[in-house]
């Protein structure tokens, strides 16, 4: 999206937790010659009634997650506090354009439990059978240079190929990762051994689609940032390196974590993100202070864990099917004429530089309409994108909530 010269994003007290970093081996994949470049969490309760297209019902529930496969962690649903940051997570997860969301604030307050939690109710992925690169069959757009290479020798198109259910994959970047392994490289021994250059796919690759956790963003190499800057604007991924030239695609919902006592953070990143909210922003009263412990201290105790955890996968298997409902609904929601220009005329009145802001609060905007189960957009929707987007990206005071200007009534039906 165009965008003029951006303004820094206005300071925030913030908040960290780090968390050990497995990067399983990632499959290999030979090269040949011809390969060419190139939403309180919103209360919603397990007895929420989703509204989906009756069509759509039967083929859209959420399939079942095998146990071997379940991620682990603290539900998002046991995490006290911090709404406004679930909202913006489940929002995310709905709305892939959002690009990602930033949470800051300093160490032990929760953030990288929240990003584990939305793993925990992100709906599984159809994948073309045996893609390293998680490859959509229903888009044949978005197709790596091998599996063209493929199809073009097996003279298939794409849908005929077999396809596979995964668990949405969870990859989190290492702040001393390096470039070889984030984008993927020449397998040096198994080129020697084959005779013939072979491709090992990076950590980008296993993440399109999924999840890319980046714990610390602001102590991340600057090189590396750029290479996620690439990547969230283009959507793809190129590597040239040892006579080698692979293209493959990378759309995922990114997760950020930073701690602004450790370091500066980098205005330029955190404006690539639809959202950037702090969890000092709204700190925790002593009583949920007190919660928070109980409920850690309970999931930690196996005689209160099987219970809880059984209370908070029914709740998830709910949202879980929700989101895949919202998915649905998002591609018939669109913002008009009149809700577009008062977004803008808020991002004016706060000092917003650029149109990513306004640009973002309309996918915000968008995604809030399908998680309600809505094919329009609602006054309610703006006011939550001003409040997510627009207002943490603003130079101004904002004015307190009942003293903004009203948003445009929604289009007729």
């Amino acid at each position: 999206p165009p965008c003029q010269a951006t303004r820094p994003l206005r300071r925030q007290t913030s908040c960290l937790g780090f968390a050990p970093c497995v990067t399983p081996s990632s499959p290999r994949r030979h090269l040949s010659a011809s390969v060419r470049p190139r939403r309180p969490l919103l209360s919603m309760s397990a007895t929420a009634v989703i509204d989906a297209p009756p069509e759509e019902a039967e083929q859209r529930a959420a399939p079942p997650i095998p146990a071997r496969d379940k991620p682990t962690g603290l539900p998002l649903s046991l995490v006290v506090g911090n709404e406004p940051i679930k909202i913006a997570l489940l929002l995310a997860a709905v709305n892939p354009l959002m690009g990602g969301v930033a949470i800051g604030g300093r160490r032990g307050t929760g953030k990288s439990v929240m990003a584990r939690g939305l793993h925990r109710i992100l709906p599984p992925l159809e994948v073309v059978k045996g893609s390293s690169f998680n490859i959509d069959p229903n888009k044949p757009e978005e197709v790596d240079d091998f599996l063209k290479e493929q199809l073009a020798a097996e003279n298939k198109t794409l849908d005929q190929l077999d396809k596979d259910i995964i668990p949405t994959p969870f990859v989190q970047v290492p702040l001393n990762v390096m470039e070889d392994r984030l984008v993927g490289s020449v397998d040096v021994e198994e080129s020697v051994k084959q005779g013939k250059p072979v491709f090992a796919p990076g950590l980008l690759a296993r993440a399109h689609r999924g999840v890319l956790y980046v714990d610390d963003l602001n102590l991340l190499d600057p090189e590396l940032a750029n290479i996620l800057l690439s990547v969230i604007s283009d959507g793809w991924v190129q590597v040239e390196r040892e006579g080698i030239s692979v293209r493959y695609p990378c759309r995922p919902l990114i997760v950020a974590t930073f701690n602004p006592e450790e370091s500066e953070m980098r205005e330029h990143l955190l404006d690539r993100l639809a959202v950037s909210l702090s969890v000092d922003a709204t700190p925790l009263t002593d009583l949920e202070r007190v919660q928070a412990v109980e409920g850690v201290l309970k999931f930690g105790n196996s005689k209160h864990n099987e219970q809880m955890l059984r209370e908070a996968e029914e709740e998830e298997d709910e949202l879980r099917t929700r989101i895949i409902f919202s998915r649905e609904y998002l591609k018939r929601v669109k913002c008009t004429h009149d809700q577009i220009k008062y977004l803008c005329e808020e991002a004016v009145r706060a000092g917003v530089q650029g149109q990513r802001a306004e640009i973002f609060a309309c996918e915000v905007a968008r995604a809030s309409a399908a998680l309600d189960n809505r094919d329009s957009v609602t006054s309610d929707d703006l006011k939550l994108a001003v409040k997510l987007v627009i207002a943490p990206r603003g130079v101004f005071l904002q004015q307190p909530e009942n003293m903004m200007q009203p948003p445009p009534p929604p289009p007729p039906p």
